[in-house]
């Protein structure tokens, strides 16, 4: 059964005549459970991380190749900031409207404020396709990479592409 989460995702997928595939699969909650059910999933699969500030005044979501690690430190350095910490389930729910093991730049359906800053690896720009969950991590949607650019033009969110 399609959660209200992510039939929202693909109300909005539709609305903006954005084309995508949608695999399914068993509840996956890291990397690398989900790597297990990639098999004939074309594209950049994706970590995404949510951070916030020291203060918690800023949130960020980091999008990174899965095979990254993401280093707080430098990314702190570019961004300006004194310190990033992995930012609560209740900050993950409240500003994105998601659970743990389901965060997606799709939850940027749920920050109708705009305020989750949204950071991309810009290497992501190299791949003709990539891959999200739908707000669940019960699925796998796949997308042509301009489309996805699509989506986030519509979510109005502040985007930055950095070399992570």
């Amino acid at each position: 059964m399609i959660s209200e989460n992510e039939q929202k995702v693909y109300e909005i997928l539709n609305k903006l005549g954005i084309s995508y595939v949608r695999h399914e699969h068993p509840p996956v909650f890291t990397v690398e459970e989900a790597e297990r059910h990639w098999q004939g999933i074309k594209g950049a699969h994706c970590k995404n991380l949510f951070l916030r500030n020291k203060k918690g005044s800023r949130h960020y979501l980091v999008i990174i190749e899965h095979t990254k690690r993401a280093e707080l430190k430098k990314l702190e350095d570019q961004l300006g900031e004194d310190r990033l910490s992995f930012a609560s389930e209740d900050r993950l729910k409240r500003y994105l409207g998601l659970e743990t093991g389901s965060v997606s730049p799709f939850g940027l359906i749920n920050d109708s404020s705009r305020e989750v800053r949204v950071i991309i690896d810009q290497d992501l720009k190299n791949w003709d396709r990539i891959n999200f969950h739908p707000n669940v991590n019960t699925a796998t949607l796949e997308m042509v990479y301009s489309d996805f650019e699509k989506f986030l033009s519509w979510a109005g969110n502040s985007i930055r592409y950095l070399k992570l």
